[in-house]
């Protein structure tokens, strides 16, 4: 089978295709054979030499796929081989990359998706929707009628997040650089959109949530919008940062923590993953919204197995709307 490696840190261009044996299942393990893989911010910072896993290259890598069952280790039940599911990203990268032909997977780590979706819409689905989950749900307890700032809007965590708000009836402000993503935000079920490159942040979430504030911030961006956020939340409000994307100082916004009692949380998907209690309460929420219908994975671009190394161009052009989906 062929698997994409890479040999050396650095760009795009260090990926790589090589030909090895097809793995094979261990004990609660389960071989599947890829019909789609979604690509994360992850896999590029692993390529990069930055993520919390740093492997001696040569490593191969990925966190998400789609495909049939093919064989099934010692000790598994409750699958069988040709069906389809998809895989819940693995605690590492390292041990279990998913960008290949055929792939092994602990049994905790496999799921029979709705028959609805198709291998894309179900490889793009997971990191997704257990990140938005686990920071709005799980950590800052989302209620209906909560206003909700999400920054990186346009990314597939934050197109995630403005469904789940939308299912729990919170109020959802998206945040983005680009205009040209305005309407597509809206359409996507943004409440109200800020253009952060062409509107004042602070007069905007001023005008939106008035005196009353914001009860919680999902933020993947950090640098100086910590202060425009921070001053705009409630009393006792909670802000999630699960990303970093500025390359500017993040300063501590000192007098709206002390004066709000506000909590800044730093989040990673591996706190619901790595929890078998909290990661069965998500699976069975983010499925029933998938079956329902009102969490629906948006595909950005797709691209073919051949053309991995695009895929991870385009990832890091940022001009993406949703997820980005490699076939097989």
């Amino acid at each position: 089978m062929r698997r994409v490696c890479f040999n050396r840190h650095g760009a795009p261009d260090v990926l790589a295709f090589e030909t090895v044996e097809a793995p094979q299942p261990g004990v609660g393990e389960i071989q599947i054979q890829v019909r789609a893989l979604g690509l994360n911010r992850a896999e590029a910072l692993m390529r990069a030499g930055t993520y919390i896993e740093r492997p001696a290259p040569p490593s191969g890598l990925g966190l998400e796929a789609a495909g049939v069952v093919t064989k099934l280790g010692d000790g598994v039940e409750g699958f069988m081989p040709g069906e389809a599911v998809s895989v819940i990203p693995p605690i590492s990268m390292v041990q279990w990359p998913t960008h290949a032909e055929y792939i092994c997977v602990p049994i905790d780590r496999v799921v029979k998706h709705p028959a609805n979706l198709g291998w894309e819409e179900a490889a793009a689905a997971w990191m997704q929707y257990l990140t938005a989950f686990g920071a709005l749900v799980e950590v800052a307890k989302l209620r209906r009628g909560d206003t909700l700032v999400i920054t990186a809007a346009s990314s597939s965590v934050g197109l995630a997040a403005i469904q789940i708000a939308n299912v729990i009836g919170a109020i959802p402000i998206a945040c983005t650089r680009n205009s040209g993503k305005r309407q597509a935000l809206v359409d996507a079920g943004a409440a109200h959109v800020i253009v952060t490159d062409e509107e004042d942040l602070a007069l905007r979430l001023d005008e939106i949530a008035g005196s009353a504030g914001v009860q919680v911030v999902l933020d993947a961006v950090g640098g100086p919008i910590f202060e425009p956020l921070t001053n705009a939340m409630a009393r006792g409000g909670i802000l999630i940062e699960y990303g970093g994307l500025s390359e500017k100082p993040t300063p501590f916004p000192l007098p709206a923590v002390l004066s709000k009692s506000l909590t800044l949380r730093g989040y990673l998907v591996h706190e619901i993953t790595g929890d078998p209690e909290r990661l069965s309460r998500a699976k069975r929420w983010i499925l029933d919204g998938l079956e329902a219908g009102t969490l629906r994975p948006i595909i950005a671009k797709t691209f073919t197995f051949e053309q991995i190394v695009d895929a991870h161009r385009y990832l890091e052009s940022n001009e993406q709307f949703g997820k980005i989906v490699v076939t097989l």
